[in-house]
């Protein structure tokens, strides 16, 4: 995949709040130093998570556990988070039309007069069709993270987002500060979504946004490639293991209607002899398998939202509105309690995977220093004359800053 060059966009979304400097106007010069990008102000000095403008670990801990201020009043602040913004996470497969549902989305949110703030969370998409507040690409070069260790697409673009995510806390600073002004929060993923399964980035990123806005997960599924029985089921499983996962209010969007109506999706979930009817057709290991599970899963659909839509047509947009508001109060009524119960557990454990995914890049560094090491003894590698140095990176490594644009 081909780096973005310049402004992936036909245009930049306008600045938000009265302060805010005007585009161009910025003094500031963008660094990229071993797949990092560092912002250098007028005084030379790099920008760094160390400095009081961005937010450190304590000001993030602050954010679970409650300030000392909110104690001292009396007043607990996850009983304050806002109604608005609503936070929405797109997750979804490669293919399945989540960034032009999120162009759709913004169409249609703005033209009734909402407040629409989005996020990138994509390292490797080469354009998007959306206007874009916050994006990864600004702040992590996911070739130059490819090319240092030795990753394949999949693996730099897991490696991109734990990086990113290591500095989570920065992007909730933004969002405090526009948050009076907006009405939502978009954010669109990875097509990867193993992020959000297994990968600590995807908890991170999940935990931070529950705790201070009421956050939806959107899973958005391909109507047609649904079409077979079995890959129905294993989309299925992925939104079970996500729900459980991030424990937020769950969303199931089917996707591309004008192609093919999800009625039969509907009445695969809602009646399980007409899901094993349609299974016996199958012949395969894997349908036998998901004819077995298929009863299972009748008790996960009970309480599941679905709702159809294209993001071609706008067909459903409607209905997602509906969706959304729905999920977005039982936020308010269930999540937030669980969360005062569980809030200190939950802190320790994401300071415990920050924690982890910093050492786990410090041993990939020194890995492929080492690997360096006997090349250069060997006879050296002309191709790395003029990359920055390994050391460079990981000097570099928290000091990096997340910027709006």
């Amino acid at each position: 995949m081909d780096e973005p060059q310049g402004d992936p966009m036909a245009f930049r979304p306008p600045v938000r709040g009265g302060n805010a400097m005007a585009m161009g106007e910025s003094m500031d010069v963008d660094m990229d130093i071993g797949g990092l990008r560092m912002e250098v102000g007028a005084g030379g000095s790099a920008s760094s998570s160390a400095a009081p403008a961005s937010g450190s670990a304590d000001e993030f801990a602050e954010r679970l556990l409650g300030s000392a201020a909110a104690a001292s009043s009396g007043q607990d602040p996850l009983k304050s988070i806002p109604r608005t913004p609503i936070v929405v996470l797109m997750i979804g497969m490669a293919g399945s039309g989540k960034s032009t549902w999120m162009h759709r989305l913004v169409i249609r949110l703005q033209s009734e007069g909402k407040r629409v703030y989005t996020v990138n969370l994509d390292p490797a998409v080469r354009t998007v069709s959306y206007p874009v507040n916050i994006d990864i690409r600004d702040t992590v070069n996911y070739k130059e993270v490819m090319k240092h260790f030795g990753l394949g697409p999949n693996g730099a673009i897991m490696t991109s987002l734990n990086l990113f995510a290591t500095k989570f806390d920065q992007v909730l600073e933004m969002l405090d500060k526009r948050a009076p002004e907006l009405d939502f929060v978009l954010i669109d993923t990875p097509g990867q979504i193993e992020v959000f399964n297994w990968s600590a980035s995807g908890q991170i990123i999940c935990d931070a946004l529950a705790v201070s806005y009421t956050t939806v997960v959107c899973y958005v599924v391909d109507t047609a490639r649904c079409a077979k029985p079995v890959t129905f089921m294993s989309n299925m499983l992925y939104a079970c293991s996500i729900l459980y996962k991030t424990k937020l209010p769950f969303l199931v969007v089917f996707n591309k209607i004008d192609v093919m109506p999800h009625t039969f999706l509907k009445e695969w979930m809602e009646d399980f002899e007409k899901i094993g009817a349609a299974l016996t057709r199958e012949t395969s290991y894997v349908a036998s398998l998901a004819r077995s599970m298929s009863l299972a899963m009748e008790e996960f659909y009970k309480n599941l939202r679905s709702v159809g839509v294209s993001a071609v047509t706008g067909q459903g947009c409607a209905d997602f509105e509906e969706a959304l508001a729905e999920a977005a109060e039982e936020f308010r009524v269930s999540y937030v309690p669980f969360l005062i119960e569980q809030r200190r557990d939950m802190e320790e454990k994401r300071q415990l995977k920050i924690q982890e995914q910093l050492q786990d890049f410090e041993r990939d560094f020194a890995k492929v220093e080492k690997k360096r090491g006997r090349e250069a003894a060997m006879g050296g590698n002309s191709d790395d004359d003029d990359e920055p140095a390994m050391s460079g990176l990981e000097a570099n490594m928290g000091k990096f800053s997340i910027h709006e644009r």
